[in-house]
C-alpha cells in the first residue's frame, strides 16, 4: 500500500484534469462464481491467474473464496480460509497488492496475516460486528459496499423509492460507523453495489447518477464486470460481456469512479486509459503506482 496516496484520485495539473484510476483484478477461488466458478479453484491455478492479471495491468488482486452471486449459499469460514490464504500468501509474496473479498473477520484476519492489505466487505461491516475494529487495528484499507439483503435473497424483487439517494445514505452511514470504530477515513473506499439487490433499471440509474455517490468524498469502486444487467441489454452470456463491461466502466469513469473491479483487465485498462486521456485533453506524465491504490 505504501504511502497515503489520497491525492492520486484528485484533479491535478491546474485547469487540466488528469484522471487516475486503479484496476482490481478478480481472482475467484470458488466452484460457483457466476462467471468463472471452478476455473481457478486450485491454488496454483488461482496464483497463475493472478499473475496473468498483474501482467495485463491490474493494480490490485481481489481474492475471494465465497461466491456472492445471486442465490449463492454461504461458505464456512474455515473452508473459505483454506481456499484463499495460500493464494494470498503466494501472490503477496510476489509483491502484489492483495485484497481479500470477505464478510468474515476470521477470514480477513488470516488473509491479512498472509499479506493482504485491503478488505473488500460486501456487507459494509454488517455481517461480522468485529470486522470494523479489526480493520482499524490492522491498518488495512477497505471497501464498504451497499447490498440489499443477503446474496441468497438479494435479487428477489428489490425495491427503492430512490435507489441513488438510498444507496448514498447507506454508504455515508456505514462510513461514519467505520470511522467511529477507528478506521481512518482516508483508507475507506465506497461501492454502490451494482447488481447486489438491484434491477436493471436500478443499476443504470446508479451509473447515470454516480456523481452523487462520488460527492461523499471517498474513492468509488465499481464492480460491473460481466454482470447480468449487461447480459440483459446485450443478450450475451457472462463470458462474452467484455465489450459491455468496458462500456459501463467508461461511463462510470466519466461520472467519477476511480477503482474498477474486473475480470478482463487488459481490455478495461485500454478503454479507461483512452477515456481518461480524452477527458484530460492530454496523456498524464505519471500514472497511479500500485503502491498507492489501496490507501487513498
Amino acid at each position: 500500500m505504501g504511502g497515503d496516496g489520497a491525492e492520486a484520485f484528485l484533479p491535478l495539473m491546474g485547469g487540466q484534469q488528469e484522471i487516475s484510476f486503479a484496476l482490481m483484478g478478480v481472482v475467484n477461488v470458488t466452484p460457483d462464481s457466476f462467471s468463472d466458478g471452478g476455473r481457478f479453484l486450485g491454488v496454483q491455478d488461482a496464483v497463475a491467474h493472478g499473475r496473468r492479471l498483474i501482467g495485463e495491468g491490474a493494480d490490485i488482486l481481489d481474492i475471494g473464496g465465497e461466491s456472492t452471486r445471486p442465490g449463492a449459499d454461504p461458505v464456512p469460514a474455515a473452508q473459505e480460509c483454506e481456499r484463499v490464504v495460500p493464494v494470498v500468501a503466494e501472490l503477496a509474496g510476489d509483491g502484489a497488492d492483495v485484497s481479500i473479498d470477505t464478510m468474515k473477520v476470521a477470514v480477513a484476519q488470516a488473509a491479512v496475516a498472509a499479506g493482504a492489505r485491503y478488505v473488500n466487505d460486501v456487507s459494509a461491516f454488517r455481517h461480522d460486528p468485529e470486522m470494523a475494529a479489526f480493520v482499524a487495528d490492522s491498518g488495512a484499507s477497505c471497501c464498504l459496499m451497499h447490498m440489499l439483503g443477503q446474496p441468497k435473497s438479494m435479487q428477489r424483487d428489490p425495491r427503492y423509492d430512490d435507489v441513488v439517494s438510498e444507496v448514498k445514505a447507506f454508504l455515508e452511514a456505514r462510513m461514519e460507523f467505520a470511522v467511529a470504530a477507528g478506521v481512518e477515513e482516508k483508507r475507506i473506499h465506497l461501492d454502490p453495489g451494482i447488481g447486489f439487490g438491484k434491477t436493471l433499471e436500478h443499476n443504470l440509474e446508479l451509473l447515470r447518477r454516480l456523481d452523487e455517490i462520488v460527492a461523499l468524498g471517498r474513492p468509488v469502486v465499481i464492480g460491473v464486470s460481466r454482470k447480468a444487467f449487461i447480459g440483459r441489454i446485450t443478450g450475451r452470456e457472462a463470458s462474452d460481456r467484455v465489450f459491455g463491461t468496458v462500456a459501463a466502466n467508461v461511463v462510470a469513469l466519466t461520472r467519477g469512479a476511480r477503482v474498477f473491479r474486473v475480470h478482463d483487465v487488459a481490455a478495461t485498462r485500454d478503454g479507461l486509459e483512452v477515456t481518461a486521456a480524452t477527458l484530460a485533453g492530454r496523456w498524464p506524465q505519471t500514472t497511479m503506482s500500485r503502491s498507492t491504490t489501496t490507501t487513498s
